[in-house]
Formats: structure tokens, C-alpha cells, sequence
């Protein structure tokens, strides 16, 4: 599947700042403009799928609708080893406030705190879809996902969500720790999107 070369502006499906300043980095230097579906006037979508792929889709249809825009849905979550896949599909959500991510780690944490360090390996898992129109009967659907171990405490000031506690051992950083450019290259957005714009035909 390709998208035609004039389609310039996409609209992304999403309220998150963090994932909103990914995107913005991560297509820099494609030509595709990518707007917020909150400038355009368009709320979150309730996320009632029961997959990663399903509340991406979710997203994008409604943006797509709503904008008549080429829309990216974008969800993603981080599944922990010793629970079992948890926090999941429910990660921006899992001590009960969307969004509140200083929250969802102390959770995460007192969920661990007897689990060894040998016990503690995680993955970050993303999965992006992007729908040229709402009624798209093939979306390019493209996931992502991103191998470490959680710590026991958090380190580093930067990204956004779980990234504190996310430890990448291959480069012994936090998510929270890492460069922007090293990050978009390891992580399971930035493979995610890398897939899907080499299957879009987009300048990278």
C-alpha cells in the first residue's frame, strides 16, 4: 500500500504531549505535517478494544471521521514479565487516573518490590495505524516493541510515562536518561514508525 505523495497533513490520534513530541520528532523531515486531534476540536476516543491494535484503530477511525484527515492511532503500554503482562493495555491508567504517570509507577513498583532483580525483565509494545480515510478497508497497522527491565527506583528526567523506571541494558540507561536520537532509535515507537513509513513510502 502506498499514500499518494500530495497527502502532506495527517492528523495524530492522540492527547498525550509525550507521544505528541515523538511524533513530531520522529517525522521531522518526512514532508507529512502531523497535527493534534485536540487543536482540530476532536476529544479522546473511549478505548474499549480489548488489543493493543484494536483501541489504535479505535482512534484513528474517529479522528479520520471526524477530520476527514489521513489519521495515525497510535496505542501502546508496557507488559511486565512477573505480572503477567500487566500493566498492558491498561498502562496509562493503572492506578486508576488516566494520564498520571508519577501514580502508575508507585504501583508498579509496590506490585514488584518482593520480585528479584533477575525476575524484573519488561517490554514496551507500540502499535500504530494509520487510516487514509474512516471508512479505510486497509490500514497499515505497524508495531513496535522495545526489550529491558524495570528497576527498582526511578532515574533520569526525561520522556514521559514509565521511561523512569525502564531500564535499556544494552545501553545501561533509563528510557528517562537517553538522548532523543538514541531513544527514537532503540524504542518501540520509533521501530514502530520506521515500519510503518518505509510501508507508506514516506522520506525518512
Amino acid at each position: 500500500m502506498s499514500i499518494a505523495r500530495n497527502t502532506q497533513r495527517w492528523v495524530l490520534a492522540s492527547g498525550n504531549r509525550g507521544k505528541l513530541a515523538e511524533f513530531a520528532d520522529l517525522f521531522a523531515g518526512s514532508g507529512i505535517e502531523i497535527v493534534d486531534q485536540g487543536s482540530l476540536g476532536v476529544p479522546d476516543v473511549e478505548e474499549t478494544g480489548l488489543t493493543f491494535v484494536e483501541n489504535a484503530l479505535l482512534k484513528a477511525r474517529q479522528a479520520a471521521r471526524a477530520t476527514g484527515l489521513p489519521a495515525l492511532g497510535d496505542d501502546s503500554g508496557l507488559c511486565v514479565d512477573a505480572l503477567g503482562g500487566a500493566p498492558g493495555l491498561y498502562s496509562a491508567r493503572y492506578a486508576g487516573v488516566h494520564g498520571d504517570a508519577a501514580a502508575n509507577i508507585a504501583r508498579l513498583l509496590d506490585a514488584m518490590q518482593d520480585v528479584p532483580d533477575d525476575a524484573r525483565g519488561a517490554h514496551f509494545v507500540a502499535v500504530i495505524v494509520l487510516l487514509r480515510h474512516a471508512d479505510d478497508p486497509e490500514p497499515v497497522i505497524a508495531e513496535g516493541r522495545w526489550f529491558g527491565r524495570v528497576l527498582r527506583a526511578p532515574r533520569g528526567t526525561g520522556g514521559f510515562g514509565y521511561d523512569p523506571v525502564f531500564l535499556d541494558p544494552r545501553h545501561a540507561l533509563t528510557a528517562a536518561e537517553m538522548d532523543a536520537a538514541t531513544k527514537h532509535r532503540v524504542s518501540h515507537r520509533g521501530i514502530a514508525m520506521s515500519r510503518l513509513l518505509e510501508r507508506v513510502g514516506a522520506a525518512t
